[in-house]
């Protein structure tokens, strides 16, 4: 195929459900490793291959409506493949039929009889199919060849079987005979219906699903399948789906097709979920297709239900009618969330129109009313519908807050209303609270929000939440660590507002929770929020609860931090001496060995393997003594020697660099010194040039008079200097080479010691006209 075609990957599992594998662009090349036309599959996120199937020739492939294809990689193992339009559904089912040799206007590529099977088939399966004859004396017949071809290996056998089934009437005859077997009372007759039915069933055919399901046919299925031979009694589930299963219409449906497709649904779920046995190991994918028409029913009634514009719109009128009763808008809700739970089957593009004809209609602003309720179902069915909703769209809700922020005139906002709802929830086990919290990660989840040149969705969010929101969900733990509260009950008390209470302990846990995710996730905006309300401080009081799972909790949070390896949150734990509850918490713990004691120990091993040096210095300098007694893990020993080790080669680098810095130091000295000498080397130069007379181009002995002339000035210098008390001479500038500068002439001074010079002393002893004492400077 040149052009690549979008797809979801679903997955058939143990439990008869199909997983949602990916999403991604599917080509069906010749791979040069599998000798074979493959269908490959390539990730939209990661571009890696989620799927790599090759088209077996024998494998029977089914075309399910216009955008399905589904089949069997092996025993247990279906596969479907859900096209975003029928166009690649299509060039793809012809390179399946290609492959295979079928004529791709078949829906199922191995039900037709292929003239080319080989002999050896023909003769091995002319004696199998010899189906007997639908009659009342033959049940036991039709049981153990229906059972026998179930056993089988070969999936031939299975599809010859469906072909001839299909054919003619045979189902409905059976069904016929069920009700002379329970008009008759023949027990032994039911019971073979029941194996012939689920055998029948078993075969995991679309077409026959088609057959069984049909409202002529359905009801008599469920009927067979009471009699279980397992069972001493029949169990009475036409009963109870024809008198006590009602079907409510919260909203009048005309579509007649559509209310059929509703009941079918219903009656084939119920099949599958109370009627069937539970697969054994080797009948994992009996059902598989069976799962998949249930799946595409769902589909269905969705897409026809958002086709239909009056009745989403009659729903919605209801719905904002404030003048209904509970019982009403309990109705309107529950169905709503039934029709929000069948949307998780569309496409993306088909799922992303729905939800917006959704935002159109108005679906936040009324569950923004609703959850104000004090109907508990009617909050739990909304809370339900927000999940839904922000699984599939959670920039549309983003955006619908930060329009709500803009135009508020109470200041009631709709993040904060879930917020209220989340701390106030009134169930011991605080399923609503949970359901809330996973909201709230989902709206503030960095990874599903979108950027793009002309906006940040992230930035502009995040903003909104820290200045606005955030305060309000945190506020029960801000109350319950007051200073006031923890010094008057030293956070042991029991009643309903301390964190002692069980409930109140399960809430503050769900707000660390996600406050530890704010940690990982948030790292700028988060941070501040910490350093400016201390919030760790407040955290940790919690360490001293009775509650485990809290004092865990608590722990976390604080290990998020440290994680990070941020020396601001270190600096801000060294500061305010943060180790100090949780050593207590250890310590008070004793030596029982349990998770707080591993979670404490993996902490300061964290520490310790990661080397953060500022953290090591201030635990081993603060806490060893108390914690060196600790024997049974190595940690705390491990922390004094990385101590040990740091101290000693920050002793060594400081000797290092005074080593260092006193070479320099000395070098420059030296430096200093050589300039000054050679600066005083040439203002006696100078001095020199300026007693000399002009030299004459005819000068006899340039030598001789040079000597005779500086001779005496170097007698008149050694006169001339002073003597300083420590028998060096004072050497200053002339006033007549610098008059007009007295300051510059001042600070050029210096002082001259005398040295002997071995060198010296040697030319002393040849030539008496060399000076005895050489200069030297000195500082």
């Amino acid at each position: 195929m040149a052009d690549k075609c979008r797809v979801k990957l679903y997955s058939l599992n143990r439990d008869q459900q199909w997983d949602y594998l990916g999403t991604g662009h599917i080509s069906s090349p010749y791979v040069e490793h599998l000798q074979s036309v493959c269908l490959l599959v390539q990730s939209d996120s990661s571009e890696a291959l989620i799927l790599e199937s090759k088209i077996n020739s024998n494998t029977p492939y089914q075309r399910q409506q216009e955008t399905l294809i589904v089949w069997s990689e092996a025993e247990g193992h279906g596969m479907a493949l859900s096209f975003q339009d029928a166009e690649g559904c299509q060039q793809i089912w012809e390179d399946i039929c290609r492959v295979q040799g079928k004529d791709p206007s078949v829906r199922i590529t191995q039900d037709l009889l292929d003239e080319s099977d080989q002999f050896d088939d023909i003769l091995e399966t002319a004696d199998v199919f010899d189906l007997p004859s639908c009659e009342l004396g033959n049940l036991e017949d039709i049981d153990d060849f229906v059972s026998s071809i179930l056993t089988l290996p070969l999936p031939i056998h299975k599809e010859r079987l469906a072909l001839i089934l299909e054919n003619g009437n045979y189902i409905k005859n059976l069904l016929q005979l069920f009700h002379t077997c329970e008009d008759q009372g023949d027990t032994e007759g039911l019971h073979h219906l029941y194996e012939i039915i689920k055998g029948i069933l078993f075969l995991n055919k679309t077409s026959l699903f088609e057959i069984m399901f049909s409202d002529e046919c359905i009801m008599d299925v469920v009927g067979c399948l009471e009699y279980d031979p397992a069972m001493a009694q029949p169990k009475r589930h036409r009963e109870f789906l024809t008198q006590h299963a009602k079907f409510k219409e919260v909203v009048p449906i005309t579509d007649c097709e559509l209310t059929q497709k509703i009941h079918q649904t219903y009656r084939v779920q119920y099949i599958h979920d109370i009627l069937m046995p539970i697969p054994s190991l080797f009948e994992e994918n009996f059902l598989s297709t069976l799962t998949t028409f249930i799946f595409l029913n769902k589909v269905e009634i969705v897409r026809m239900l958002h086709e239909d514009d009056n009745f989403l719109s009659e729903v919605f009128v209801q719905l904002r009618n404030e003048t209904i009763d509970d019982d009403k808008q309990r109705e309107l809700l529950f169905f709503f969330k039934e029709f929000c739970k069948f949307s998780q089957t569309l496409q993306p593009p088909n799922k992303d129109a729905l939800f917006k004809t959704l935002t159109h209609l108005g679906i936040l602003p009324v569950l923004k009313t609703v959850m104000s309720r004090k109907d508990l179902q009617i909050r739990s069915a909304a809370t339900d519908i927000l999940t839904y909703l922000v699984e599939c769209s959670p920039s549309m809700i983003r955006e619908f807050i930060m329009e709500e922020a803009q135009q508020s005139v109470d200041g009631k906002l709709f993040i904060n209303l879930i917020s209220e709802q989340m701390i106030c929830d009134t169930d011991p086990e605080l399923g609503g609270a949970i359901h809330l919290m996973e909201f709230l990660r989902a709206l503030i989840h960095p990874e599903n929000m979108l950027s793009t040149p002309s906006k940040c969705e992230r930035s502009e969010f995040l903003y909104f939440f820290y200045k606005h929101c955030i305060q309000n969900f945190i506020a029960p733990l801000f109350a319950i660590t007051s200073e006031n509260i923890c010094e008057g009950d030293n956070v042991v008390g029991a009643d309903k507002n301390s964190p002692n209470n069980y409930q109140t302990a399960g809430l503050l846990s769900l707000i660390l929770e996600l406050l530890t995710f704010c940690v990982q996730h948030h790292t700028y905006y988060i941070k501040n929020y910490i350093l400016s309300n201390d919030l760790l401080r407040r955290v940790l009081i919690l360490m001293s609860s009775k509650h485990t799972f809290l004092t865990l909790s608590a722990l976390r949070f604080m290990r998020g931090m440290i994680g990070l390896k941020d020396e601001l949150y270190n600096y801000y734990i060294i500061k305010g001496n943060l180790f100090e509850p949780v050593v207590n918490a250890f310590l008070k713990n004793g030596t029982r060995y349990n998770m707080l004691n591993s979670a404490v120990i993996e902490l300061f091993e964290y520490i310790r393997v990661e080397n953060i040096k500022s953290l090591v210095t201030h635990i081993v300098e603060k806490f060893y003594k108390t914690l060196e007694s600790i024997e049974y893990v190595q940690t705390f020993k491990g922390l004094k020697i990385r101590y040990d080790k740091e101290k000693d080669q920050q002793n060594q680098i400081q000797k290092n660099l005074h080593s260092i810095l006193y070479s320099q130091i000395l070098c420059r000295g030296i430096r200093v010194l050589e300039k000054k000498e050679e600066m005083c080397i040439k203002e006696d130069s100078k001095e020199e040039e300026a007693v000399m007379p002009p030299l004459e181009d005819d000068f006899p002995d340039p030598y001789d008079k040079f000597m005779e002339t500086k001779n005496p000035k170097e007698n008149e210098d050694k006169v001339d200097l002073p003597k300083t008390s420590s028998g060096s001479y004072k050497i200053s500038s002339s006033p007549s080479a610098g008059g007009a500068n007295e300051t510059s002439s001042q600070s050029s001074s210096s002082t001259v010691g005398l040295k002997n010079d071995p060198d010296d002393e040697e030319t002393d002893e040849g030539d008496e006209t060399s000076p005895k004492k050489k200069p030297r400077l000195s500082s």
